[in-house]
């Protein structure tokens, strides 16, 4: 049984905190480890965290400290993607001012308002014309097997709209708009809420 991923291209300390926080409210496993800038392990060594986890969907952060090239956290992310053991539903692209990046093309973004929209955002989280979305750790993202990309805006700030204080309300509707085209149905949902209940 392949285990069930959601990938984030984010992982410094404030985005960490809220990251964590949407997990819980979507009643998954965070690889906490994965967490820093740059991302501190390998993508080896993050899958067989990932296995470890006791159930799924099991969420990744993965952060190239604002590199334009090919960092750590794009080159965990490819090692993740194309593991036999892993399923993918979908990668949370966060934008950034990184110059010098191609950007990826998402399906849809969550904007700082916490609206779906049919194109990309900035790092406030502001929708913007057309689809490319530009970070410092996405642009591996279209050379990898990906079934859906949901843009986003700088995880747990976005002027205080993302902030864990307040439940971290934008990267938790991002992480459930993967589970619902997913198809995780109310029963996957139910059953992921009382493994969690059952391991505390």
């Amino acid at each position: 049984m392949k285990r069930k991923v959601i990938l984030v291209t984010d992982g410094d300390s404030i985005a960490q905190r809220a990251v964590e926080q949407a997990v819980k409210n979507i009643g998954g496993r965070c690889i906490s480890r994965s967490g820093g800038n740059p991302t501190p392990i390998g993508g080896n060594e993050i899958v067989e965290l990932i296995k470890a986890a006791k159930y799924d969907p099991v969420v990744v952060m993965v952060d190239d400290k604002g590199s334009p090239d090919t960092g750590e956290g794009e080159w965990a992310f490819y090692d993740i993607v194309n593991h036999p053991d892993i399923e993918v539903l979908g990668a949370i692209a966060v934008a950034s001012n990184t110059p010098g990046v191609e950007g990826v093309c998402v399906d849809f973004s969550i904007s700082c308002n916490g609206k779906k929209v049919n194109q990309s955002v900035n790092k406030e989280g502001t929708p913007q014309k057309g689809k490319i979305l530009y970070g410092d750790t996405v642009d591996i993202i279209k050379k990898c097997n990906v079934p859906l990309i949901v843009g986003i805006g700088d995880i747990g700030k976005m002027e205080g709209k993302d902030d864990c204080e307040i439940g971290a309300p934008i990267i938790t509707k991002a992480m459930e708009e993967i589970l619902i085209r997913s198809g995780y149905t109310d029963e996957h949902y139910k059953e992921t809420q009382r493994k969690h209940r059952d391991s505390e």
